[in-house]
């Protein structure tokens, strides 16, 4: 009796163990982005980092520019607060909010993808909180972001004296 009590909790063990696996798997096998007739429309998931991921779409899709709006669940939204005598962020963490709006663009420095992004996040008790943003991660629930692509590649050139990272605009002739 203890042997097949023993071989029963093994077999459940090892079910759970494949299906949990497989369910993890089928997960990161989802499509994060589809293309629309204006750009991309993504939807992101639990657990993923959302600067990151658009930064790769950027990069994969060889956007020249854009600009994105998005609302979602946020696991972890980090701010940041630039002070311009210190000319650095500074930073602020808040867990488990729900992301009201997030706005941005994407540009260019040298060949990387340049994501400068914006929001407002509010708690559980409706406060909220807001400005750049430095960090963000997917909470429970899902994050959609639309991306509407732009024709011309636009740059980001750090400028002085501020040392902030400032979109450039090519002048009209």
């Amino acid at each position: 009796m203890k042997i097949e009590i023993k071989k029963i909790t093994s077999l459940l063990l090892l079910s759970f163990a494949f299906n949990f696996s497989h369910a993890q798997q089928k997960d990161s096998e989802k499509c994060r982005y589809t293309k629309t007739p204006q750009g991309y429309l993504m939807v992101l998931r639990e657990g993923d980092n959302v600067l990151a991921l658009i930064e790769n779409l950027a990069k994969e899709q060889n956007i020249p520019s854009a600009n994105f709006t998005g609302i979602g669940f946020a696991q972890d939204a980090t701010f940041g607060f630039y002070d311009f005598s210190e000319k650095k962020f500074h930073p602020k963490t808040f867990n488990k909010v729900e992301m009201g709006s997030i706005t941005g663009s994407i540009a260019w420095s040298g060949d990387k993808p340049s994501i400068h992004m914006h929001g407002v996040a509010t708690d559980n008790k409706f406060d909220a909180y807001g400005g750049h943003i430095l960090g963000l991660k997917v909470g429970t629930g899902s994050m959609e972001i639309y991306i509407t692509v732009n024709p011309e590649k636009l740059e980001r050139k750090v400028e002085q004296p501020l040392n902030a990272n400032v979109l450039q605009l090519p002048c009209l002739k």
